[in-house]
């Protein structure tokens, strides 16, 4: 009778019900690697294609990497390439798979889900579905109301009541959100129509529905300097707001109100990721094209001229030289883009070494950073004259403009010149799994989810009242408040 009530061990269950397990989409490559440490059961190849998989891990992250979207999307050579540098091991081709793909939205770390996103002088950070908002409430940006021009420490922001928030994209003066209902909310400067609601041109001081797009599901959202860009879950973009250098997409120059489909993106296949710059979009297909439209002057659009494009045009470089983009980043004056190899490639001003190349070159067309040839890259962030680089391990790399030292070099001096791609020693002891850049202050999303900040606080859009610039990463330390969840920045 006792042996009725036995409890089962997990070696009692056979080795395709655990594998149906463990394909079912739901863990992430570090969860793979711990299974395979912990019990022969995941670390035994249980006869599966022994010869060419070394554990039933192994044969089930080869499988989530075939039916993950990046890679379904790429040619067989580029899939190859992928492998090899990854040592031929499937569980790092996951982790790359997994990282680019949560680098446009929500990362998964071991205490929650996170996204943090940074405006010109303000940050938003998501947690857990919850959103936070700290710096200068400039024409309502913070959506904590009229009342609230600044927080010194991030704020919840009020959501309507099971309101999950999944994506944020913050610029100078407004900010969007999208729920996990594929609902758009807005709110910050709305002069230009930027937010989506036609019926008002002042300020949203609080998070608004987008009306226009209720029956509209989408994914993400990107936003300009006076304009928004909006992906839906189908792959199509549509954008509102000012159409000065052809930014909408619509092949003219006249602003929208409301948002407006791009129909001149429809046939070529769905978008699967976008990124805004201050007037100009980047596009990413799902086969790995990238198109671009707007502002031209700074070679960002990477076509080597410095004309507007008012329609999306393919940039060629990449489709000559059969590269597949997985990932794009709109800087203020230059742009970079990942293969799907993890290589960087950059264009746009050489300012300050942004680009990464050693020198302070233009590039008008996508050219290759050598100095990262050796990593694999799985996240870019271009901001106003900087970019960082995250590659797979989790170290970050900077290169650019040192301005209040939103590098993260401590021993470099602020009005330096970082030329070429170098890491970030202080982040080191650290696994970081997102990063965001404004204009001079930089955050952090580790994998254990901690937020680092360092730059500028001069508007408190570190989260700190007391600090007015940090030369090196210092921690935010979530505190419990009596009504709220608020944070702050402390040093160690």
């Amino acid at each position: 009778m006792a042996n009725r009530y036995r409890l089962a061990s997990i070696e009692d269950f056979p080795s395709h019900l655990i594998f149906e397990i463990l394909t079912i989409g739901r863990l992430s490559a570090a969860d793979l690697v711990c299974l395979e440490l912990t019990s022969r059961t995941f670390g035994a190849s249980h006869g599966l294609y022994p010869q060419k998989f070394r554990s039933l891990v192994d044969f089930a992250a080869h499988q989530l990497c075939v039916s993950h979207r990046v890679y379904g999307g790429m040619g067989w050579n580029a899939q190859k390439e992928l492998f090899d540098r990854c040592g031929g091991n499937w569980k790092r081709v996951l982790r790359f798979l997994q990282a680019v793909e949560e680098s446009s939205g929500m990362v998964k770390t071991s205490a929650c889900n996170m996204q943090v996103t940074t405006g010109r002088y303000h940050t938003l950070l998501i947690r857990d579905s919850s959103v936070y908002s700290c710096g200068s409430s400039l024409c309502g940006v913070l959506g904590h109301g009229a009342e609230t021009t600044q927080c010194v420490a991030f704020t919840r922001i009020r959501f309507p009541s099971l309101a999950n928030v999944v994506q944020v994209s913050a610029s100078h003066n407004h900010a969007a959100f999208v729920l996990q209902s594929g609902e758009v909310f807005t709110c910050g400067d709305n002069s230009s129509f930027c937010c989506g609601h036609k019926d008002t041109n002042r300020p949203i001081f609080r998070p608004r529905l987008v009306e226009a797009l209720k029956a509209v599901s989408c994914k993400q959202v990107s936003v300009g300097l006076n304009f928004t860009v909006f992906l839906t879950r189908q792959g199509q973009l549509y954008t509102c707001g000012s159409n000065t250098h052809g930014q909408l997409g619509h092949g003219d120059t006249l602003d929208r109100p409301t948002p407006k489909i791009i129909e001149l993106l429809e046939g070529i296949g769905p978008v699967v990721q976008i990124a805004a710059g201050p007037s100009y979009v980047l596009a990413v297909t799902d086969n790995g094209v990238v198109y671009s439209f707007g502002y031209g002057s700074n070679f960002c659009l990477g076509h080597g001229e410095q004309h507007d494009e008012f329609q999306p045009r393919a940039i060629q470089t990449f489709r000559r030289k059969d590269i597949h983009v997985v990932h794009v980043s709109a800087g203020d004056e230059h742009a970079v883009a990942l293969d799907s190899s993890g290589f960087v490639y950059s264009w746009g001003k050489g300012y300050c070494g942004a680009l990464g190349h050693g020198d302070e070159i233009d590039k008008t067309l996508p050219s290759l950073v050598n100095c990262l040839k050796s990593r694999l890259a799985v996240q870019a962030c271009a901001r106003k004259r900087k970019t960082f680089v995250l590659v797979d391990d989790g170290s970050v790399y900077g290169f650019g403009c040192m301005g209040f030292g939103s590098l993260g070099f401590p021993d470099r001096d602020i009005t330096e010149k970082v030329m070429t791609p170098r890491v970030l020693d202080s982040l080191r002891a650290h696994r970081v799994s997102q990063i965001s850049t404004g204009l001079y202050h930089t955050v952090v999303v580790t994998n254990q989810g901690q937020m680092f900040g360092f730059g500028d606080n001069e508007r408190v859009q570190l989260g700190h009242d007391t600090l007015r610039g940090c030369l090196q990463p210092t921690e935010i330390f979530v505190q419990e408040t009596a009504d709220d969840t608020g944070l702050t920045l402390e040093r160690k």
